[in-house]
């Protein structure tokens, strides 16, 4: 089962750090939902574990995270896959475009893809659709936060 999602966080922060954060793996770490763990394997190569309710079901996600398309300081694909056990699995993938809005400022955009499979897509599409959107408005808002706090 598919979701589609994008939006939009205007980022009191110069474009180079909101690169350099996007590109950071403890940045990360702290505004992925859920996220237990997030190991840097190489510039463009990260595991993660992160923990998850959707509904009634809690699952933990082993998986990884790539960094692809880059095209520093403008854009990048982030693309991610985990296994849950007997929950199913998640995978996905955000388009990331940076655009300068003065010098102190960036327009972060993004246009996100979630698949879910086994025992989470039983679910239902709504339900799936609203947490997966809630998730990735929470990152990007809790990135919005964070980036622009360490100014």
């Amino acid at each position: 089962m598919a979701v589609d999602m994008s939006g939009e966080e205007r980022i009191e922060a110069p474009i180079a750090k909101v690169w350099a954060a996007l590109n950071d793996a403890e940045v990360l770490k702290a505004c992925i939902p859920g996220c237990e763990s997030l190991d840097k394997k190489s510039d463009t190569d990260l595991a993660a574990v992160v923990s998850l309710k959707i509904g009634p079901i809690k699952a933990k996600f082993n998986g990884e995270v790539k960094l692809q398309n880059l095209k520093p300081p403008h854009s990048y694909t982030l693309s991610g896959e985990g296994k849950g056990g007997i929950a199913g699995f998640a995978k996905g993938g955000a388009d990331v475009v940076l655009k300068e809005d003065g010098p102190d400022a960036t327009i972060l955009t993004y246009t996100a893809k979630a698949d879910v499979g086994g025992k989470i897509a039983q679910l239902g599409s709504r339900l799936i659709a609203s947490t997966s959107k809630k998730l990735a408005a929470e990152f990007f808002s809790t990135f919005n936060e964070t980036v622009s706090a360490k100014s």
